[in-house]
């Protein structure tokens, strides 16, 4: 059946990149935004969408990936679901629109797909990854970036919770600065000076007039990190300003307008706290009224594939891991989360003398007892199996140790995905 002219119509209309689909997920049309991201990779017609932004051979929920489209078909109402593209500058987060096209007779007969890249995040605060808890994070984040409400990262200590905090605020639009204050260990005095500013003579030492990040970030994003460690009177007076939106400089006499965006983060358990009295009731309905659960590095152990070569590339390039030193990681727990992975790569990468990360170059703690060690060397003794032996052996050992795909696999070794392949495939190991 033909597209009818009113669907081609809304497909050349939309100005973010859009195809038009057939319910066995077949790339009937295209607008020009489409056209331009994927240059040459489409045969209208022919090529499936998961083929051509995923290079799958079969559709994403058949590959552990959410898929708008199939609920989309199934309910006849729009869908969306984040997850990864593979666009022409390599993978990127993407917001998934699936808009179900019907017929005359009212039957959904195609689908319209929408794609809406995600405002750019802090890749440095170890905000890479495409597991399922990641990607829900960072989807609620999204999806509440644009709106007024206060958010609360609830998370574990160095799992990425400031990250996500700018990504709220990239993804906001917000014109102000995003500014941040860590809530711990902060005297009364410091707190007010900092949060409120203060005025010439408010204080010995106060020569001069000095700003408060709530005036730094108007119109912007203020975020208070770990604010579960404050005490009841500095709740108080953050309570007075959530609910007056005004304040006074330390010092000063005058009431002043605040605007901003609030996103708070915390290790601990707030809720607990309130009821053992630490933590005031009336505050945490204020600051939770849009809880994001921030997942530990251990339950998104598989975006430690992704997450690697992205630290190495940052603290050590050019370093890349054993395979027996990738089995250490997979098989620690990460209490640290991504700063404790970060910490234990800038280690290694000090310790190892070549561009190999080596077990004996982890902390004693990742490598355990289960740790695959090099086998001593016997005096005398030379290993004369051919150079072409010793690649399959060692291609062997890297397809079967190594946690990510194939993609990441050849990045972690230095080579393009194309060659891996071909050397995969010369050594009878390209179906493993």
């Amino acid at each position: 059946m033909d597209l009818p002219d009113r669907h081609r119509v809304r497909l050349l209309a939309e100005d973010r990149p859009a195809i038009v689909l057939s319910t066995d997920y077949r790339v009937l049309a295209a607008n020009g935004a489409y056209r331009a991201r994927f240059r040459d990779r489409i045969r209208l017609g022919h090529d499936r969408c998961h083929a051509v932004s995923h290079g799958f051979d079969r559709p994403c929920d058949g590959m552990g990936e959410s898929c708008p489209m199939l609920a989309a078909m199934e309910t006849g109402q729009p869908a969306r679901v984040l997850h990864i593209h593979h666009g022409p500058e390599g993978p990127e987060h993407v917001d998934v629109h699936a808009v179900p096209l019907a017929d005359d007779q009212g039957q959904v007969r195609w689908l319209m797909e929408v794609l809406v890249p995600v405002a750019e995040v802090d890749d440095d605060a170890g905000l890479v990854g495409r597991s399922r808890p990641f990607l829900d994070a960072l989807d609620l984040v999204r999806r509440v970036a644009g709106t007024d409400l206060p958010v609360l990262l609830l998370g574990e200590t160095g799992s990425g919770k400031e990250g996500l905090a700018r990504a709220a605020h990239a993804m906001s639009g917000r014109v102000g600065n995003f500014v941040a204050l860590e809530c711990s260990g902060l005297p009364e005095s410091l707190f007010e000076s900092e949060l409120f500013g203060y005025e010439a003579g408010a204080f010995t030492g106060a020569r001069g007039r000095k700003q408060g990040l709530v005036e730094v970030a108007a119109e912007g994003t203020l975020f208070l990190d770990e604010v579960g460690e404050l005490p009841l009177t500095q709740q108080a007076k953050l309570l007075h300003l959530l609910e007056s939106r005004t304040f006074r400089r330390v010092g000063g006499v005058d009431p002043r307008l605040a605007s901003f965006r609030l996103v708070c983060a915390t290790h601990r358990d707030l809720e607990a706290m309130v009821r053992q009295g630490s933590f005031r009731q009336d505050l945490f309905f204020r600051i939770a009224a849009f809880p994001v659960p921030v997942p530990p590095l251990r339950a998104r152990r598989e975006d430690l594939a992704l997450l690697v070569p992205h630290l190495l590339a940052q603290v050590a390039p050019g370093r890349s891991l054993s395979p027996a030193a990738w089995a250490c990681l997979r098989r620690h727990d990460f209490p640290g989360n991504v700063r404790e992975l970060r910490n234990v790569l800038q280690r290694a990468a000090i310790l190892a003398d070549g561009p190999r990360i080596q077990p004996e170059h982890l902390p004693p703690a990742l490598r355990g007892a289960g740790a695959v060690a090099p086998p001593p060397a016997v005096e005398g003794a030379l290993d004369l199996r051919s150079l072409e032996q010793v690649e399959r052996d060692h291609l062997a050992q890297a397809v079967a140790g190594f946690p990510g795909d194939r993609a990441a696999l050849a990045r972690a070794l230095g080579l393009s995905e194309r060659t891996l392949y071909r050397r995969l495939r010369a050594h009878g190991l390209a179906g493993r």
